[in-house]
């Protein structure tokens, strides 16, 4: 199995897309994109995550996003492909697929919309596992697929399966997320816990855990990653201070979809990524206004 450490900031890279009809993918905004992630300082990058907008894109598509990031990142961060589908073949398929072209991580979302017993879930890991040498990451968004991970689940699936090595908690859960970090440290192997919602970082790391897949890094990839690059030095009054400065566009993830926002705030930063894929690109005016407010006061504060 390849070895990768998987630690610090990785953000789930928003996929451009171009202003015509189809809302084609803009791979040359992407690779842009990319080169800024990596300027800022950034510990990995995460191509078709929720908020690349993976749930939207063809399979054709997904292959070319990753395909892309790997190309332009050339080694110098981990990559983390999102390879997750609702079908056990489907997420097969993907992840090999992934690997062949060179991805370091998957990044496998639960399987979603029709409800999964946790015995489903495991059997579905367990399955992709076999056709696949790299770590695996397991993908807890039960808001968003309907399925909940349990931090049971997870420690069997991690204990039982040699390439599965860490687990991204996106509920939000302060104590599941607790709960991943305490079973998973029972185990005699190294499982990397990340917070996959950004205001937990820090309290991931305080906790035991290594990190984060942060969606707000594609605002501020500079700001976001100095959270986990002040903890690791011991600054813990400086990664306070970075984790505190990323709050403000909470405010307007109250008045929409958290995806669709951190897309349209990275465009008003100046970025050509374009809309969200429809229908999921509606901001109500309520909801501008208070982005602007927040990117303005961001800019004041000197993030980047």
């Amino acid at each position: 199995m390849k070895n990768v450490e998987l630690k610090g900031i990785i953000p789930p890279i928003v996929t451009p897309m171009n202003d015509d009809d189809q809302q084609s993918v803009n791979l040359e905004v992407l690779r842009q994109q990319v080169e800024r992630q990596l300027a800022g300082g950034v510990h990995g990058l995460f191509p078709c995550g929720t908020n690349g907008e993976a749930f939207i894109l063809s399979t054709k598509e997904k292959e070319a996003v990753i395909e892309t990031v790997i190309d332009q990142v050339k080694g110098r961060v981990p990559v983390y492909a999102g390879t997750g589908c609702i079908s056990t073949a489907d997420t097969i398929y993907m992840s090999k697929r992934a690997e062949q072209m060179g991805a370091d991580v998957l990044s496998i979302i639960t399987p979603s919309f029709a409800l999964a017993s946790q015995k489903e879930l495991y059997d579905h890991y367990v399955a992709v596992a076999k056709h696949v040498n790299i770590p695996i990451v397991l993908y807890n968004i039960p808001a968003r697929t309907g399925n909940k991970l349990l931090p049971e689940t997870v420690q069997a699936l991690c204990r039982d399966v040699d390439v599965i090595m860490g687990a991204k908690d996106s509920s939000g859960d302060l104590e599941n997320l607790k709960a991943y970090i305490r079973l998973t440290q029972e185990l005699p192997k190294k499982v990397a816990v990340l917070a996959g919602n950004d205001g937990n970082i820090l309290n991931c790391l305080k906790l035991g855990g290594a990190g984060g897949i942060a969606g707000r890094a594609n605002l501020y990839p500079a700001t976001v990653a100095s959270i986990y690059d002040k903890f690791v030095a011991g600054d813990i009054e400086g990664a306070e201070a970075a984790q505190a400065s990323i709050t403000g566009i909470q405010r307007a993830m109250k008045l929409g979809n958290p995806n669709t926002v951190i897309k349209l705030a990275t465009r008003m930063l100046g970025n050509p990524v374009g809309e969200p894929r429809r229908p999921f690109n509606y901001l109500c005016p309520e909801g501008i206004e208070v982005l602007k407010e927040v990117l303005a006061e961001d800019a004041k504060m000197g993030l980047h």
